[in-house]
């Protein structure tokens, strides 16, 4: 059996925290029968989960409802508006094109995965609370539904089926991602013990989206190429950010020459969304055409460098904003492409994919908090080093608090007009992201820094396929 890879001796900041307790491991440990490293990244998973939750209690504790604590205390998530918003108090389809349905409530601006995930969970509520028939509901206000009998304990219901859905998601990805890397199942831990997971965790549906990307990650490290495209289909039916990781097989399978594994890829994933979008399109095509004009059609947004362009006053229309980040989009890739081809030897997929994601987030027109958990499971397999995932993270923070603090009208200056420091917390954001991109481009360019490639060379899914060329 391969020897596992012990953090605090291969961390230079593992081992500098473990002297406070001993100092690092000796090399006559014997290993805990119970305590795997599984079960301690699924452990950590959980506290850093539970962490989450804790910090969502001040807003549980009001049900969402005073506007000003929910952004200065930073406990804000987008999942008991849609309770009530959506129609899923009326147990509704998120699809439904019934006119009097849409006269009432928007449609889900996501896709479908996370529609499905809450009107699932809306049922799991109403089954829960048992409130009884929804009919009378058909004649109310959506501003008026939480004083209906009943709809509160629903929604309040509804959020915790929705905790419960997403927990079980970071586990199941905290358990892919130990998995990836068969000598070093402790990198996980940088997921597991994250603190971006801790902040971001419940804002919305994005850990479904995560867990299917880790899980990605480690089909492709298994060389199941059927299960990877399935995952990333149904990831891309979720969010549409796995969509990239097929660039990074691409490029690795550019250069080993692997076409059959790269259109067996491409084929299952297109599939595994054809048939979870489905039923969303056959019922309801307008509806499920929304996500995709909903997005197109808004303008600079928050989090977006582009928001500070247009905020300083710089003219940017929504068509200028989507012609540039596409085009530039197009540019990052090529150049992710000339970097994994000139490589010395063929990059991992975690490197591929956090690097087009990292582009695909700093030149889009919205950059929501939540976004950073897209990055987390790809960066830490990309350059597990505790150092360089808490400077990236330092800049997440910043800005997880800046943002809130910014929609409560904290952060306008003396003049009331221009939000600087807001402007300046989405710099440092994209400053500290750009950091690590460079720095997991050393790692590909000087494989000799690449922790992973040296020291783990089974785990190397390049070199593999490259092997069976």
């Amino acid at each position: 059996m391969t020897e596992r890879v012990a953090p605090s001796l291969d961390d230079p900041v593992m081992t500098a925290l473990s002297e406070g307790i001993g100092g690092p491991v000796g090399r006559h440990a014997r290993p805990a029968r119970w305590w795997t490293p599984v079960r301690v990244v699924l452990a950590l998973t959980a506290l850093a989960f539970a962490l989450g939750m804790l910090q969502k209690q001040p807003c549980w504790s009001e049900d969402w409802a005073d506007g000003h604590d929910r952004y200065v205390k930073m406990c804000y998530s987008d999942v008991p508006y849609l309770y009530t918003g959506r129609g899923f108090a009326e147990l509704l389809w998120p699809y439904d094109d019934d006119t009097e349905v849409r006269a009432k409530y928007e449609v889900m601006e996501y896709p479908v995965g996370i529609a499905y995930a809450a009107w699932a969970a809306a049922h799991v509520s109403h089954w829960l609370v048992g409130s009884g028939s929804v009919e009378a509901r058909a004649d109310v206000g959506t501003g008026a539904l939480l004083q209906q009998p009943g709809v509160l304990e629903e929604q309040r219901g509804f959020i915790v089926a929705t905790t419960m859905g997403l927990a079980l998601a970071t586990l199941a990805a905290g358990w892919a991602l130990a998995r990836v890397h068969r000598r070093r199942p402790y990198d996980a831990a940088l997921f597991a013990a994250s603190p971006v997971l801790v902040v971001n965790a419940l804002v919305n549906w994005d850990l479904l989206a995560v867990a299917l990307v880790a899980g990605a990650l480690l089909a492709w490290a298994r060389q199941r190429p059927v299960l990877t495209g399935v995952l990333i289909g149904l990831g891309v039916a979720t969010k549409l950010y796995p969509l990239f990781l097929l660039g990074g097989i691409a490029v690795i399978c550019l250069r080993t020459r692997a076409w059959r594994t790269f259109a067996t890829v491409v084929l299952a994933a297109a599939l595994a969304w054809l048939v979870a979008d489905l039923p969303a399109m056959l019922t309801g095509w307008d509806e499920w055409m929304h996500f995709w004009s909903f997005n197109n059609e808004r303008g600079p947004d928050l989090g977006s460098l582009w928001l500070v362009l247009s905020q300083a006053g710089v003219p940017v229309s929504t068509d200028l904003v989507n012609r540039v980040s596409l085009l530039g989009l197009a540019a990052w890739c090529l150049v992710v492409l000339a970097v994994g081809l000139r490589a010395p030897r063929t990059p991992r997929l975690a490197q591929l994919g956090f690097l087009i994601v990292a582009g695909f987030l700093v030149l889009n027109k919205v950059y929501s908090p939540q976004y950073a958990l897209w990055l987390l499971p790809l960066a830490v397999m990309a350059r597990p080093r505790w150092r360089d995932q808490l400077v990236w993270q330092a800049g997440e923070l910043l800005y997880f608090a800046s943002v809130w603090w910014y929609l409560d009208g904290q952060l306008d200056s003396g003049g009331g007009t221009q939000p600087v420091f807001y402007w300046l917390a989405i710099i440092v954001r994209v400053a500290c992201e750009l950091w690590l991109v460079g720095v997991v481009v050393r790692d590909i360019r000087h494989p000799a820094y690449d922790v992973v490639g040296s020291a783990d060379d089974g785990a190397v899914e390049g070199r593999r396929l490259e092997a069976h060329a």
